[in-house]
């Protein structure tokens, strides 16, 4: 499309801008400020919504409905050693997971429905979220009841993804993103010493008994055709080589697509635990925070965006990491893809949160295109 050309220097340029200045969630304020900006300078009325995000409303013509995209905004706490022109101008941060470039494609949908020659009939919000990465930004603008106040009917989603080569989109209907939560095990024995281990109870027998045990959850109490994991990825315990620990602890993290394995997972952890207190006669603490739901992809909105970008689609295995975007999808149809970004030839090949991740312009306007094409294929837009 000609209309692409127009916009790929601005939409360069706010990437360029916007990478420099990657921020820790709610606490990107030259984000915002930058965002706000550009939002003036087009004349789109906007509000600012869960302290640093922003929500930008386009009225219809004659609208019968409210169509919301949404972009996250926050860096990582990543040392930058990537290939891109401007590195970050943030010590020990970085847009290591691709925000500067899903700020861009919103900022250019903006500039595009903004333009003079395109008549905007139904609604378009377009939500600029903070904290994706955490703690979370999606729960609080829900919360604030910004899709009932809008009316949103339906919301969409990108992200980059250098595990789908680039040109092609990765997306699946259903479940394409795990629920995701953490926890923290301390078991509370009795220190003795390593002489006389007789007169004390092992913290570090009693952890490395649960993570044995624990494991069993996943291959004997799960239906295997029901995807989840169980990591224990930190053991911490003991003082010195010569003393029976008197404490250790286990922090680890839960995924699954379903809410209901995701509960039993730790219903089932609680049981075990309980049991081991009294075999070993020790006291354990368990503390379980549950983080994301599941990414669900509506059935019916997948159909639609295959209709009008199959020749270019994957449908793809669903992902065990996870994304806030999932809030959204709890209150109002949803669908969430992938914008591939591998490319062998120019080294894109590092994956997401890596400090060289980096990936070709052009995939920008490829994303930018499908947020064009579903107005276009709803008839939401006219040109």
């Amino acid at each position: 499309m000609q209309i692409f050309e127009t916009l790929k220097k601005s939409v360069l340029e706010d990437r360029k801008a916007l990478h420099q200045i990657p921020e820790p969630g709610f606490h990107e304020h030259k984000t915002s400020a930058y965002i706000r900006r550009v939002l003036d300078e087009l004349n789109i009325q906007y509000e600012v919504v869960a302290q640093t995000g922003i929500v930008a409303f386009i009225k219809g013509v004659s609208p019968t409905k409210t169509i919301a995209f949404r972009t996250d905004i926050d860096g990582l706490s990543v040392t930058e050693e990537s290939t891109y022109s401007s590195h970050s101008v943030h010590e020990n941060y970085m847009h290591a997971c691709g925000h500067d470039g899903h700020m861009s494609m919103m900022l250019g949908l903006a500039r595009f429905l903004s333009q003079d020659e395109i008549k905007t009939i139904d609604n378009v919000l377009m939500i600029f979220q903070p904290a994706e990465e955490g703690p979370g930004g999606a729960e609080p603008i829900v919360k604030a009841g910004i899709l009932e106040k809008y009316d949103v009917a339906e919301i969409y989603g990108i992200h980059l993804f250098p595990s789908v080569k680039q040109g092609r989109i990765g997306l699946c209907p259903g479940p394409m993103m795990a629920m995701t939560g953490e926890f923290d095990i301390d078991v509370i024995a009795r220190s003795a010493h390593g002489a006389m281990p007789h007169l004390g109870t092992d913290g570090l027998i009693v952890a490395s008994e649960i993570v044995l045990g624990l494991q069993t959850i996943i291959s004997r109490n799960i239906n295997p055709i029901n995807p989840a994991v169980m990591t224990i990825g930190r053991m911490e315990g003991g003082e010195r080589r010569n003393v029976i620990a008197g404490s250790a602890r286990l922090e680890g993290t839960i995924r699954a697509f379903d809410k209901g394995v995701f509960n039993l997972i730790k219903t089932r952890m609680r049981q075990y635990l309980d049991g081991i207190e009294v075999a070993y006669d020790v006291k354990i603490l368990t503390e379980f925070r549950d983080m994301y739901p599941p990414v669900v992809n509506d059935q019916n909105l997948f159909n639609e965006f295959m209709s009008c970008h199959a020749d270019v689609c994957d449908v793809i295995d669903p992902q065990m990491i996870s994304e806030d975007f999932s809030y959204y999808q709890e209150k109002v149809p949803g669908l969430f893809y992938f914008i591939g970004t591998y490319n062998e030839e120019k080294d894109y090949v590092y994956p997401l949160h890596h400090s060289k991740f980096n990936f070709d312009d052009d995939v920008l306007l490829h994303g930018l295109e499908t947020y064009i094409s579903v107005l276009d294929y709803k008839n939401c837009i006219q040109r």
